[in-house]
């Protein structure tokens, strides 16, 4: 089967010549360089590579897991190699999440060009897809993987194959009827429109259906009123639901005639669920929404450890990718070690450690091009200086000349500030670090709270361990707090953790520390709770403190909350699962036995979990409609983790996919929650379905 798309894709000689398939040299390293055959596959949307044209073939990468495409002067390992190779002829395919890029050299500029170009116009093609060109794509990848002999058509032993791929597990007499029902050919074989129609018919939402028909009069459609009627009792839309109903029908009934009528359909209901409308991040939240002329210390700051490092702390690479990573993830704080290099230049590497050394001058170059491409906000630079006088002035030589403009040298109105500019003000880079280029954040050491109110301002910043900090909350919650609504604190991940790996980040963030620091190269669950909090307000790196933590005079204490009004219970119906990945590709037989885990992350009280019992064999559908309870006193500072895992009775479950986000960005009501990767990465179209809601007060909830 073609892709599903095709018909859609841009016509592009570029891409033509691409379908034909080129030689290039791959690039790993100085040393390893390797001629490869790199085609683009009919679908338009895979690539595949081979030792040589004609080779026996194998997938490279789809175009979905391609972020963009960099020529080679951007390259770090491709300039290294400027002898050997020109750069202009070539290039690095930049992946998303944490996956290596792809690094590339083709026989002339000319054939360097037809990638970028055509790589490009793919990526672009594939960012722009509405929903049910995604919906189209997926159903396309699965068609090539279930194909096996590549005929353009599927036998019944190729669909029983792909649903063990897709997760499903299907009486084999039900599985074949469904088979010849949509064989409307009677060819004995699935095609194009065919297997679309087989897909449909696995995909029924029986729970869809039956809320469906609960608020349609006649089973068939929803009129105007009855949606509005839907969306005020079950969405808790309140007074806008009259006019969001007509959005939404607008944009989700797929018949012009249900337009007209103003009435919405089954399939306009169920498109209106999954998409971003009927997601549980509420849409508000996503723009900058938040006061964003309040002094920086009144804000969380994605915040970066380590920056130049992509691998652990004693042996891993040290890399400028590290940087334009970090700084496209919306991190506002990177850091930068910085010490004495050969010719005079100061190097960026982890000290007295075996991790690889990078020019200052790269690091630099690297946070002009891609500091403010996420977000306007400001970016701090926190300079690890150990380097000698002659080579503290080339520092301060390169960070002036490279940055320009962009590095704050005075103050914002040339007056003598009594406070810490706001993120709206600063569109620059401060760098609190040798003395001639500090303005507002002056690093100083921490002895003592008491100490600070005496003899500190408010722009100066101590950085702390995450033991010291640990121990300051535990002794002197409130304090901290108090400290933090007037000054900037960074906190840190201990020296044992050489393995990159990182601490939970929330506690700090109960005490108001603004700039706590993660190993952004290491996924796991404390960097999805840093992805969940800073996923609100367009992901501009900065994050309004709720105002018990901005306040000097505050009586908050991170680890005896007194309970507020604001306390809340919260019921999750945790109802259905939809095409959820398999946990190891390589295990064809293998169907997922999944269950929903329900973290809840806040203040110690707060900090939760729950899980629904395992659907045995179903990854593709698996219906759960078992109700979760939590109560929480402290909701402004809690954090919601949802997690798919694959039961196992002999060993840990494991991990399927998650989502995380702030409670005060979730929405009530039936809605989908869409499920990412350990990277962060979208796993469309898998998803949970659920239904959330949120009572004022915690009576008669058991802890």
């Amino acid at each position: 089967m073609a892709s599903l798309l095709q018909g859609r894709l841009p016509i592009n000689q570029d891409l033509l010549l691409m379908q034909k398939g080129m030689l290039m040299r791959k690039v790993r390293s100085k040393s390893w360089k390797k001629l490869r055959y790199y085609r683009l596959q009919d679908d338009g949307m895979t690539v595949w590579h081979a030792r040589q044209a004609g080779g026996r073939a194998k997938p490279s990468f789809s175009i979905s897991d391609v972020e963009t495409v960099r020529g080679g002067h951007e390259s770090e390992l491709l300039r290294n190699l400027a002898e050997e190779f020109p750069l202009e002829q070539g290039f690095t395919i930049v992946f998303h999440g944490r996956r290596s890029n792809l690094d590339l050299v083709a026989n002339s500029v000319e054939e360097a060009q037809v990638w970028m170009q055509g790589l490009q116009l793919l990526v672009d093609f594939v960012t722009n897809m509405d929903q049910q060109e995604r919906l189209d794509q997926w159903l396309s990848d699965w068609f090539q993987r279930g194909d096996k002999n590549q005929d353009g058509r599927m036998s019944f032993g190729e669909v029983q194959r792909l649903l063990h791929l897709m997760n499903v597990e299907m009486d084999q007499e039900h599985a074949f009827q469904l088979f010849q029902t949509a064989d409307t050919s009677q060819s004995g074989t699935l095609e194009g429109e065919e297997f679309v129609e087989f897909y449909k018919s696995l995909t029924k939402r029986a729970e869809v259906q039956e809320l469906f028909e609960n608020f349609s009069s006649d089973g068939q459609k929803l009129t105007l009123l009855e949606f509005v009627d839907f969306l005020q009792e079950e969405q808790k839309e309140g007074e806008r639901a009259s006019d969001l109903a007509l959005e939404l029908i607008d944009r989700h009934e797929p018949s012009d005639s249900g337009k007209l009528r103003h009435v919405l359909s089954l399939d306009g209901f169920l498109s209106y669920l999954c998409s971003k409308d009927g997601d549980i991040f509420n849409p508000t939240c996503l723009p900058i929404y938040q006061d964003m002329t309040q002094p920086l210390n009144h804000y969380f700051i994605n915040s970066s450890h380590n920056t130049y490092l992509v691998g652990d702390q004693l042996c891993g690479q040290s890399s400028v990718e590290g940087y334009i990573r970090a700084l496209k993830r919306g991190c506002r704080c990177v850091e930068v070690d910085i010490w004495d290099g050969p010719n005079g230049e100061p190097v960026v590497y982890h000290g007295h450690t075996l991790t690889s050394r990078i020019p200052f001058k790269d690091v630099v170059a690297a946070i002009a091009q891609y500091a403010f491409q996420t977000s306007d906000y400001p970016v701090i630079l926190s300079l690890e200086n150990h380097c000698s006088w002659e080579q503290q002035e080339m520092i301060a030589h390169h960070l002036t000349e490279i940055l320009g403009e962009q590095l704050l040298s005075t103050t914002l109105d040339g007056q003598l500030p009594t406070q810490l500019p706001s993120p709206e003000k600063v569109k620059a880079i401060l760098c609190p670090a040798l003395s001639a280029l500090v303005v507002y954040l002056k690093a100083v050491s921490f002895y003592s709270f008491a100490h600070s109110r005496e003899h500190y301002r408010f722009y100066e910043i101590s950085s702390f361990s995450e033991a010291k900090a640990k121990s300051l909350i535990k002794e002197s919650g409130n304090e901290f707090v108090q400290h933090n609504a007037w000054q900037l604190s960074r906190v840190y991940p201990g020296g044992l953790r050489t393995d990159s790996s990182n601490y939970n980040p929330q506690e700090f963030w109960n005490a108001g520390c603004q700039m706590v620091a993660m190993n952004m190269q290491t996924a796991g669950l404390e960097m999805d709770l840093c992805d969940g909090l800073f996923r609100q307000n367009a992901g501009c790196g900065y994050v309004l403190k709720p105002d018990f933590l901005r306040d000097a005079q505050s009586s908050f204490h991170p680890e005896r909350p007194i309970s507020p009004s604001k306390a809340q219970t919260l019921l999750i119906q945790v109802i259905s699962g939809q095409q959820l990945p398999k946990v190891d590709d390589s295990k064809e037989g293998s169907i997922v036995d999944p269950l929903v885990r329900v973290e809840i992350f806040g203040v110690r009280p707060d900090t939760a979990r729950q899980e629904t019992s395992y659907v045995e064999n179903n990854g593709f559908n698996p219906y759960w409609g078992q109700t979760l309870c939590f109560r929480v006193l402290v909701p402004e500072l809690a954090l919601l983790r949802f997690v798919v895992k694959d039961y196992d009775w002999k060993s840990r479950n494991d991990f399927v996919g998650q989502y995380t986000l702030p409670w005060n960005c979730m929405q009530q009501g039936y809605r989908h929650i869409h499920l990412l990767s350990k990277d962060g990465i979208s796993l469309h179209p898998a998803s949970i379905f659920v239904h959330i809601c949120i009572r004022e007060g915690i009576e008669g909830v058991e802890s």
